[in-house]
């Protein structure tokens, strides 16, 4: 083998290190003294003054800075259980801007066009990570019984693996406490047909035997439903829920006559704007 190449580059790397580099101009100084200042690319003009400046306040605006809305029924179906059928809904509506908001929630049930039981929620939104807001404010219980209401704080966001959570604690007049608890789930069977499992329960305090309450693990509901986007926007779908009594508040209604649980089939919409 012919090793004579090798030599040659051993014998310029040691060439390479006598030579002498200090006429060599480095990236990094002072730059020319003709260079443009790059403060001064606007020629003077700034956003409030100059030829093309627009009359009234700043009209630039980062969007952060801007008010947006929506409203979104996550559900507005009809659904049947031995024959007997109730309409329900579960809505949230905000405004505000990308870190405090006001937000509105309702959700209930509607039979024999009659309010069975509602809740209803004004809060205050306000980001404290990504994808997760803290919440506070007011909540307001109709239907079966007297009127409840209660001080409302909680966390609503998007958990790992893409499980949307809605959490929040309530305090009310008596010594009254509550706390629920709900979750949900997205599973694109493709870009148009989304599977929703979802889940919530809820735990009291206290007993409030006028509006059928008792202490404890009060009340639970899992419910399955498949939706067909026609838009982002809109989409029917059909599905089941089943619904459960426990503890003291199921005994309550077994004193009454009514039933601790029961499994509704149902058919919606899901829409938002």
């Amino acid at each position: 083998m012919n090793h004579g190449g090798a030599s040659a580059e051993k014998a310029s790397s040691g060439d390479m290190g006598a030579m002498d580099h200090g006429d060599m101009q480095m990236q990094g100084g002072s730059a020319p003294a003709d260079a443009r200042d790059p403060h001064a690319y606007s020629g003077g003009y700034t956003l409030e003054d100059g030829p093309y400046a627009l009359p009234g306040p700043r009209q630039l605006r980062l969007a952060d800075e801007h008010n947006f809305a929506s409203v979104m029924f996550n559900t507005l179906e009809h659904g049947l259980s031995k024959g007997d059928g109730t309409t329900a809904y579960d809505a949230q509506a905000w405004f505000g801007r990308d870190y405090n908001r006001f937000v509105l929630k309702a959700e209930g049930e509607v039979a024999n066009g009659k309010i069975e039981d509602s809740r209803t929620e004004a809060l205050w939104s306000r980001s404290i990570a990504t994808h997760w807001d803290a919440q506070a404010g007011a909540r307001i219980d109709h239907g079966t019984g007297p009127d409840r209401g209660w001080l409302a704080f909680g966390v609503q966001g998007l958990a790992p693996y893409w499980f949307e959570v809605d959490a929040a604690a309530y305090v009310g007049n008596g010594g009254r406490t509550a706390l629920r608890l709900g979750a949900e789930y997205e599973l694109l069977l493709t870009q148009r047909l989304i599977l929703q499992p979802s889940a919530e329960v809820n735990i009291y305090g206290k007993d409030d035997l006028a509006r059928g309450i008792g202490r404890g693990f009060s009340n639970a509901a899992a419910g399955l439903r498949l939706r067909y986007e026609i838009s982002r926007q809109f989409a029917p779908y059909v599905g089941v829920e089943r619904t459960a009594l426990f503890g003291k508040t199921a005994d309550i209604a077994r004193s009454e006559g009514a039933s601790t649980g029961g499994t509704r089939w149902v058919a919606g919409v899901r829409f938002w704007f």
